[in-house]
């Protein structure tokens, strides 16, 4: 018997005021606990509104949503989902609401109310993970772009969602930052955490197990890394990444698997197994 989905969106329909044109419209959704799926699109193509539905910060005018099988419509509800579906915003100015780094990633779970030492756990479990640990006690906002990014993460890890929803949370890293948190994110994905990570970035959306295509406030293409590789990429605009003429070489000699992803730790295992 197959896994109930962990999110569920049927015929999502959401208008911003004043907007010419709905942001959703009837977009359909489903993720299984422990996926890691990539959602891309072009800007305006409403992503990031989709997000913010998975994680009940907005209310679709028409269709079904659930989160952790609760109705994103019920005001009871609400609070267990965005507890449960953290969502990590673009922009982390947009998250931070402490002057001091620890007792920002600590604000989440004291509103859970927690004990003590449980806050104190959750804090240093999410420092650790984000690469923090050093900085606990400096300034938010005297952090740099990326710094400030993996401390609205931390935030979000705190609260030991079992969704995680990423916004570009990549965007603003140095590429050695950028792998720091991609194998934290693989770390979390492995240890059973699902992840939906909106992205632009090829190196990024090769991690993932599974990629979905928005356009025009719904999904037009959803399917397996491997489908997504051999051209469809190309059908809707999104650039080569680096490795893919290497991979589609070893492939074609069969000195990898098909399954291999297209990035260059995976295709190195894969040599040498």
């Amino acid at each position: 018997m197959g896994k109930d989905p962990i999110i569920s969106i049927r015929g999502a329909v959401y208008s911003y005021k004043g907007a010419p044109s709905p942001a959703l419209c009837g977009a359909d959704l489903e993720v299984l606990p422990g996926e890691w799926v990539a959602l891309l699109g072009a800007n305006g193509s409403g992503k990031s509104t989709l997000a913010k539905i998975c994680n009940a910060l907005l209310e679709p005018t028409q269709g079904d949503c659930f989160s952790l099988s609760m109705d994103c419509r019920d005001p009871a509800c609400v609070p267990l989902i965005r507890q449960g579906a953290a969502l990590v915003f673009q922009n982390p100015d947009d998250q931070i609401v402490a002057s001091i780094v620890e007792e920002d990633v600590a604000f989440g779970p004291e509103n859970l109310g927690l004990t003590s030492g449980e806050i104190r756990r959750r804090v240093d479990r999410a420092l650790e993970l984000t690469g923090l640990s050093e900085h606990r006690r400096r300034g938010s906002h005297s952090l740099s772009g990326g710094q400030k990014q993996r401390l609205a993460l931390a935030g979000a890890l705190a609260l030991e969602p079992k969704v995680l929803i990423l916004d570009e949370a990549t965007s603003m890293l140095d590429p050695e930052g950028r792998a720091a948190l991609l194998e934290c994110l693989r770390e979390l994905n492995a240890s059973g955490m699902t992840l939906i990570q909106i992205t632009h970035i090829m190196e990024d959306i090769a991690r993932a197990g599974r990629i979905a295509v928005m356009q025009s406030g719904r999904i037009v293409w959803d399917g397996l890394p491997a489908d997504f590789w051999r051209g469809e990429y190309l059908r809707f605009g999104f650039d080569e990444p680096g490795e893919l003429a290497l991979y589609r070489e070893l492939i074609s000699r069969k000195m990898i698997p098909e399954g291999t992803r297209p990035i260059a730790e995976d295709m190195a295992e894969a040599l040498c197994l």
